[in-house]
C-alpha cells in the first residue's frame, strides 16, 4: 500500500465510509478506489484519470487534494492533449465580428418585446386621466334635492313596514313602521380536542439500523433537526432506506443547521460521524450510541389520534343534550 493510498483510507474510516458510500459519492468503481488504495496505477484507465480519481477520492472524505498531490509526489502526471491546444488556438482567433454576429440574433429578439410591453404602459397611462362617463354630475343631483315636486316617497318602509300616508300642514307625510329583529339563539361551542404530546422511544434494532417509533397526534407536524458541531457524512432520505427520496446528501459544516418535517412515509439518517451532528425530533434528542449511526423514524399517529377524535366527540354530544 502506497502512502498516498494510506493516507486516503486512514481520512476514509475517521469518516465511518465504507468503499460502497465513497463509490455512491464520487461515483468511481469500487475496484478502483480500491488500486487507490494499494498504489497500483495501472488498473485504472490511464495516467489522467489517475489523478483526476484521487482527487474526487480526497474531495470525498474531506483531505485537501492539492496538498495530498504535494505531499506525495509520485503520482503519475497527465498527458498534454495536444487536440485539445490546438482547438483553444483555432477559437482565440475568431474575429470580434463574428463575436458580435453570435449576439445580434439575441438583442434584436428581445428588442421586439420590450417594445410593444413600452407601447401598451404608455397607452394605459394616457387613458388613465380620463373621467368615467358614468360619472354623475353633482350639479344635477343638488337641483333635483331642491326641487320637491321630483320627491318620490318610498313605498316600503326599512325593516318590512308598509308606508301611510296622513295629512299635515305642510302636506301629504310619510309614516314609517319599523319590524323589531330577531335575535338567533347562539349556540355553546365544543371544546376542543385534547392534543397529546409528540413522545419518541426507540423500537428495534434492524442489522446496523435503529428504529424509532414517534407517536404524535393525528395532524400535528413532527420536525425532524440536524445540528453540526464539526465535520460529518450527513445522508437524509424520506423513506425506509436510502432508496427513498434524497433530502440531503454531502459533508456537514460546523454551524450547520436542517430542518425537516416527518412524514407518514417515515425518515432514513445516517451520519457518518456522530459525535459531529445532534438529531432531535421536536426537542427530543435521539442517538444510537454508536460512533457511525443509521436511525429510522416511523411516524404513528393511531393512538393519538384516536384519543382526540373520541374526546372531541363526547364534548359535541354533551353541549347538544345541554
Amino acid at each position: 500500500m502506497s502512502e498516498l493510498g494510506r493516507h486516503l483510507k486512514e481520512a476514509r474510516l475517521q469518516k465511518g465510509m465504507s468503499l460502497d458510500d465513497v463509490q455512491e459519492v464520487t461515483k468511481i468503481r469500487k475496484k478502483y478506489l480500491e488500486a487507490i488504495e494499494a498504489g497500483d496505477y495501472k488498473v485504472l484507465p490511464g495516467s489522467f484519470y489517475v489523478r483526476a480519481f484521487i482527487k474526487t477520492y480526497a474531495e470525498a472524505v474531506g483531505v485537501n487534494p492539492d496538498e495530498l498531490m504535494e505531499e506525495h509526489g509520485n503520482v503519475p502526471a497527465a498527458p498534454v492533449d495536444t487536440t485539445m491546444e490546438t482547438v483553444i488556438q483555432k477559437r482565440s482567433r475568431r474575429s470580434e465580428t463574428e463575436r458580435n454576429a453570435k449576439w445580434l440574433p439575441t438583442v434584436l429578439m428581445w428588442t421586439f418585446p420590450v417594445l410593444i410591453i413600452a407601447v401598451i404602459y404608455w397607452y394605459a397611462s394616457s387613458n388613465m386621466g380620463n373621467s368615467d362617463p358614468e360619472t354623475v354630475d353633482s350639479s344635477n343631483v343638488t337641483n333635483e334635492q331642491q326641487d320637491p315636486s321630483k320627491i318620490q316617497p318610498s313605498p316600503t318602509a326599512v325593516g318590512g313596514g308598509i308606508v301611510s300616508s296622513a295629512p299635515g300642514a305642510g302636506g301629504d307625510s310619510t309614516a314609517t313602521a319599523t319590524a323589531s329583529p330577531t335575535v338567533a339563539p347562539t349556540a355553546t361551542p365544543a371544546p376542543s380536542p385534547t392534543t397529546a404530546p409528540v413522545t419518541v422511544t426507540e423500537d428495534r434494532k434492524s442489522g446496523k439500523t435503529t428504529v424509532f417509533k414517534v407517536s404524535a397526534p393525528s395532524g400535528a407536524a413532527v420536525e425532524v433537526k440536524i445540528a453540526a458541531t464539526g465535520t460529518s457524512w450527513l445522508e437524509v432520505y424520506n423513506g425506509e432506506n436510502s432508496q427513498g427520496e434524497k433530502l440531503s446528501f454531502g459533508n456537514t459544516s460546523s454551524g450547520d443547521s436542517l430542518s425537516f418535517t416527518l412524514g407518514a412515509a417515515g425518515m432514513y439518517i445516517k451520519s457518518g460521524y456522530s459525535p459531529a451532528t445532534t438529531i432531535t425530533v421536536n426537542g427530543q434528542e435521539i442517538t444510537d450510541g454508536k460512533t457511525s449511526s443509521r436511525l429510522l423514524l416511523e411516524l404513528d399517529t393511531s393512538a393519538s389520534g384516536g384519543t382526540a377524535g373520541t374526546e372531541g366527540t363526547e364534548g359535541t354530544e354533551s353541549n347538544s343534550g345541554e
